[in-house]
């Protein structure tokens, strides 16, 4: 079989994970460090969202490191399913966070133009927590990908 980029045991596999993991740290460090986060439900999921990513992350690039010091093969049918669905179910929950999060900042900035109006509100934070849970969400949607043709092709 021809290994794919991001398959899991590889060093793209390893930089793809960490990657995931720092993102998904970072959307969380900004959004706690923003003062009044917690008064909005969308916030609050969103850092929920990017806990369960960063633990499921971190798990699977501690055993593509085990994986890629022993010289072991994690091609194994039961173990890539078990990647696809952990990696679809933490796909849905980052998107469905980063977008929820995303509409409040859209309702609040541009329509009641209510980052302007409340001076301590540090919607800057907010944004750029929200663009780092893109992003890992988007290094999750290629992870999956690529765990999927894995399992086809088993």
């Amino acid at each position: 079989m021809k290994e794919l980029i991001g398959s899991p045991g590889t060093i793209s596999g390893l930089f793809l994970r960490i990657s995931q993991c720092a993102f998904a740290a970072a959307s969380i460090g900004l959004m706690a460090s923003a003062t009044g986060f917690s008064s909005y439900t969308a916030f609050c999921y969103l850092i929920a969202s990017m806990g369960l990513q960063v633990l499921w992350s971190f798990g699977l690039a501690c055993l593509d490191i085990y994986a890629f010091r022993r010289k072991r093969d994690l091609l194994n049918p039961v173990l890539v399913s078990l990647f696809v669905v952990g990696d679809w179910v933490t796909a849905m929950l980052s998107l469905a966070a980063a977008s929820s999060s995303a509409g409040i900042l859209v309702l609040y900035a541009r329509d009641l133009n209510f980052c302007k109006s409340q001076a301590y509100l540090p919607c800057n934070r907010f944004e750029i927590s929200v663009l780092f849970a893109f992003l890992t969400w988007l290094l999750v949607s290629i992870s999956s990908h690529v765990m999927f043709w894995i399992l086809a092709s088993i």
